[in-house]
């Protein structure tokens, strides 16, 4: 199924530009090109780019003629920034720089464009190394799934019509030579500083962490600032305790928005939820933190043209769902209740507001809304055609309260044919994270209607932990990491078996991956009702666990004491004190390159089990890394999770 990238609407918001993806098991035939799409729908997407290479981060020219993005096209070495006239012709590079290119934005006056870049300090010196060795003074060393190296990323400035180098703003300035200096990351690779112009097109506002490397013993912080646009030292905007990403600027250039968090501090709330800030500009002022008294996290948020609205998208009670406040703040109003599927990424238009919308069966397409009826158009559709060929019943939602108190939220799928006088078995997979929220959306890796087709009944539970419900909700598993959130997806078992007749109780399994495959290693310690168990990249020993990822002071945090103090969370409520009790026949997959939760824990697990004499079988994805990404090892990855299923179900 193709699918649909974020939407970016032109300034006179009558078109739109999102990248759309093609995939293919062979990556060298999967593309991702460029479509316009009419804001009013009247007429078709069509499509912009016809290349072999995929482009990204599209952004429209302040008047509207031009659109900027990053390829690599033939001849590049790296991703760089092209630009394209909507009028006619090629899409022209502006861009050289050895690093690669990403995050372009406009100046305000349409004649320069900034980007970011890695910058490697140590760039003349690695080429006369005679050895690949990595040296480290302080962590981090990796992340996710790469080891972490000199590269920092930096902000460049690309005068339009003008051939000469690209001006590097940062280089020299005492911030960006510090060692704690980096990045917001990204899961997928890569760190931005999520540059943005400043009204007058003088200076540049981005965020950047001050303190990585004082990972192992404070909490990382990362900061706005502002700089010069022709280089010089960066001003800080913001001071300690609290944490900002993706600042955005008032239509009027009198406010800048923003996203905060407050940092853990021992002892007191870990989990905190993303909430929207506001300054005032260019004299900035302490920030009014808009949503304050609003129990949601902000997932990402729009500003109307006439500056005086801002949109939110949010999780909300097993939803994605959207949200608008008035820019000096105020009450959090919901634009409409959202009952199948979740919306993201509003974006103003001229007469009305766009997002995304995606189902469990639907990838991400882009609609228009009706807020009076509650209801959209689609704009695309690209998937028209696969999805009429399939059978996906809308999933079945419920609540309970749990012997604890909590109201728990869970969402049931259904297999294709279901016919309610037949009974079928029971696959449990609670989300990973924790700080997640399971959701009817769409997801390539562990698909719920996938998981569904061979005839099984699908329990997702939205156990404490879940994002979506609160602060208080989300923080509380952060003192009770797996015994209460097993105890209460148990429950919410066996309510689904007194709900819903059509579940054979005799057949049930559990699957999980990151915390969801943490869990089942605790399961494994502490029930039998489970035929067969599924556990992708799954933590078993809190200790070995904390000594191999790629985390820091926050694991400690959890556990509630240092690693070399007894107590706390690191015995108890550890999956391995329990593998005495292991008898669940289990398959365990995990990728080599994952740091998350790297494969010396899945390679414990495999060696309790086969110690124990239980059945077990251990598939590891040598190029992969949290999560299976590539076309044909996904693939195999859910043969594998399917034959494990149907041999024991």
């Amino acid at each position: 199924m193709r699918r649909t990238g974020e939407p970016v609407v032109s300034p006179d918001g009558r078109s739109v530009v999102a990248s759309v993806i093609e995939p293919d098991y062979d990556a060298a035939k999967q593309s991702s090109d460029l479509w316009l799409v009419p804001a009013d729908g009247h007429e078709a997407p069509k499509q912009l780019t016809f290349t072999k290479a995929a482009e990204s981060g599209p952004v429209w020219s302040p008047d509207g003629t031009r659109l900027a993005f990053v390829t690599r096209r033939e001849g590049d070495d790296a991703p760089q920034v092209y630009v394209l006239a909507m009028a006619a012709g090629e899409a022209q590079r502006i861009t050289q720089v050895t690093g690669g290119a990403s995050n372009p934005q406009w100046r305000p006056d349409g004649k320069a464009i900034l980007f970011e870049s890695a910058y490697d300090p140590l760039a003349a010196e690695r080429k006369l190394r005679k050895s690949n060795a990595r040296i480290y003074d302080a962590m981090p060393i990796r992340f996710w799934n790469a080891w972490l190296d000199e590269k920092k990323p930096h902000i460049f400035v690309q005068e339009l019509g003008d051939p000469s180098k690209s001006v590097d703003v940062l280089k020299g300035s005492k911030l960006a030579d510090s060692p704690g200096f980096a990045g917001l990351f990204n899961p997928a690779g890569g760190q931005s500083l999520h540059a943005i112009w400043t009204p007058d097109g003088q200076s540049i506002v981005f965020a950047a962490y001050v303190n990585r490397t004082e990972m192992m013993s404070a909490e990382t912080e990362s900061r706005l600032f502002v700089t010069p646009a022709g280089g010089g030292e960066p001003r800080a905007l913001t001071g300690a305790g609290l944490q900002f990403s993706r600042p955005k600027f008032s239509p009027a250039g009198d406010r800048l928005y923003a996203l905060t968090e407050r940092k853990a501090k021992p002892g007191g709330r870990l989990y905190s939820l993303k909430r929207l800030a506001q300054f005032t500009w260019p004299a900035t002022s302490q920030p009014a933190v808009l949503t304050e008294s609003w129990d949601r996290s902000v997932s990402a948020y729009s500003i109307a043209p006439d500056g005086k609205t801002v949109y939110l998208d949010a999780e909300d009670n097993g939803a994605d769902q959207l949200f608008q406040i008035a820019a000096q703040g105020g009450a959090v109003k919901r634009l409409f209740p959202v009952e199948h599927g979740g919306y993201a990424n509003i974006q103003p238009v001229a007469d009305g507001l766009i997002a995304v919308f995606q189902t469990a069966a639907q990838p991400p397409e882009i609609v228009r809304l009706d807020v009076a009826k509650g209801s959209h158009t689609m704009l695309t559709n690209f998937n028209a055609a696969r999805l009429r060929e399939i059978d996906t019943p809308d999933p079945l939602q419920f609540w309970f309260t749990a012997k604890n108190g909590n109201k728990i939220h869970n969402l049931l799928y259904l297999p294709p044919q279901f016919d309610k006088s037949k009974r079928y078995p029971l696959v449990i997979f609670p989300h990973g994270g924790p700080a997640a929220m399971s959701k009817d959306a769409f997801t390539t890796r562990w698909n719920c209607y996938l998981l569904t087709s061979p005839g099984y009944v699908l329990l997702e539970t939205n156990y404490t932990g879940s994002t979506g419900f609160g602060e208080k909700f989300a923080d509380d598993i952060e003192r009770d990491v797996l015994r209460g959130p097993a105890e209460e997806i148990l429950e919410a078992i066996e309510q689904a078996l007194r709900q819903y007749p059509f579940i054979d109780k005799s057949r049930q399994a559990a699957a999980g991956a990151s915390y969801g495959g943490y869990l089942m290693n605790w399961f494994n310690g502490h029930t039998k009702q489970f035929k067969c168990l599924v556990i992708h990249s799954g933590a078993i020993n809190n200790e070995s666990q904390y000594g191999t990822n790629d985390g820091g002071l926050d694991r400690e945090l959890r556990m509630g004491v240092p690693i070399w103090e007894k107590g706390g969370q690191w015995n108890d409520q550890s999956p391995i004190r329990y593998s005495g009790s292991f008898q669940t026949p289990s398959l365990i997959t995990v990728g080599e390159q994952d740091f998350r939760v790297p494969l010396s824990e899945s390679i414990t697990t495999f060696k309790i089990l086969q110690r124990r004499g239980v059945a077990s079988r251990l598939v590891v994805f040598p190029e992969e890394g949290h999560w299976i990404l590539k076309g044909e090892n996904s693939r195999l990855h859910m043969q594998e999770v399917l034959g494990w299923l149907k041999r024991y179900l």
